[in-house]
């Protein structure tokens, strides 16, 4: 039945020139002078768009095709708190937080203020007692889920992940640590601002922890792309290189790091020769740069926003990176599960 419904779905929305995103084939997308954003979730639809007028004229006719109900704003979906407002957009996923410090029997901690202890390097302890690799694996797996609103909790996140497969003492007090820092920021969320420009910019800042995993010797990439002011996405792992498809970007990406080594190997050919051994796959972004699709430019580390992706910061550095990439303390009262009609 749902796939009956689904492929009706899909027939409508094309026939009223929609177009499926290649990447996501959940999120649908129009473009005539106005954009209008359609986001599928079982039965449910997700309606953004650039006025008002386009997105009551959409509702119009899916009323023709399907018997639906307006719920009014998005305030809440899968676990993530929406709050809108005049300046923009928040999302939180408090409820969720408190959940995972229930279920974890971790309701009455002691907070702290740093998700993992600065300098800290787990390895694979063989010789340490294991702990439960069921609980271990469970908070790992809801920590994650998180991530869509946390990037402060990234990195810890992404090292806890490691050792999933054979957990051991040391993983988990690095585990409770994370925990207790949840506990006193259940409350911190991302907001999105309205952009004043037509056509936003594109922004990357990536930052790599070089040689610092006792096991493999490999480093810990960050990255976190901004449209306009507000992040979109991010991501922190153990990786080779990262994979950047500028030449579907609609506009220039710009590209912010602070190893200056790295933006002369980009730019000028004469590193060549120094540089031979480096597999081809890895001047990938050169050649964007020689086209024109990606400008690389550098930051000094104060302004390296993937900073707090990549390592284990202290106290006061930490809060400094996380207000800096866009997070902030929300007001409990933000959150309100309402049915507000929209237009």
């Amino acid at each position: 039945m749902l796939q009956r419904r689904g492929n009706k779905l899909n027939e409508i929305l094309c026939e009223l020139n929609f177009k499926k995103c290649s990447k996501e084939p959940s999120v649908y997308r129009k473009e005539v002078g106005e954009r209008l954003v359609v986001a599928v979730y079982v039965d449910d639809l997700f309606v953004t768009g650039t006025n008002k007028d386009i997105i009551n004229q959409f509702k119009k006719e899916m009323t023709t095709n399907f018997d639906m109900s307006d719920l009014g704003n998005l305030t809440y979906y899968l676990g993530i708190e929406v709050c809108q407002h005049e300046e923009g957009i928040t999302l939180n996923q408090r409820r969720y937080a408190l959940k995972i410090l229930e279920e974890a029997g971790m309701n009455d901690c002691n907070p702290v203020h740093i998700p993992m202890e600065t300098g800290l390097k787990l390895y694979k302890a063989l010789k340490e007692e294991r702990i439960d690799a069921t609980s271990y694996r469970k908070n790992v797996g809801c920590l994650r889920y998180l991530l869509h609103t946390r990037p402060d909790l990234s990195y810890c996140v992404g090292v806890l992940s490691r050792y999933m497969q054979d957990p051991r003492t040391s993983y988990g007090a690095a585990m409770k640590k994370c925990l207790r820092y949840l506990k006193g920021t259940v409350n911190l969320g991302l907001t999105f601002g309205r952009e004043r420009t037509r056509v936003p910019q594109l922004v990357v800042y990536s930052d790599s922890n070089h040689n610092v995993d006792p096991d493999d010797g490999k480093s810990t990439t960050g990255h976190i792309f901004y449209l306009g002011e507000s992040p979109i996405t991010w991501c922190s792992q153990k990786q080779d290189t990262v994979a950047l498809s500028s030449c579907e970007a609609e506009f220039m990406v710009t590209i912010r790091i602070d190893n200056k080594s790295a933006i002369a190997l980009t730019k000028n050919p004469v590193f060549h020769e120094r540089s031979k051994h480096i597999h081809t796959r890895y001047h990938f972004i050169r050649e964007c740069v020689e086209n024109g699709q990606v400008e690389v430019v550098h930051i000094p580390g104060s302004e390296q926003k993937a900073d707090i992706l990549t390592k284990a910061l202290g106290r006061n550095k930490f809060k400094e990176m996380r207000e800096l990439i866009g997070m902030r303390e929300i007001a409990e009262d933000d959150f309100k599960l309402r049915r507000e009609n929209v237009g």
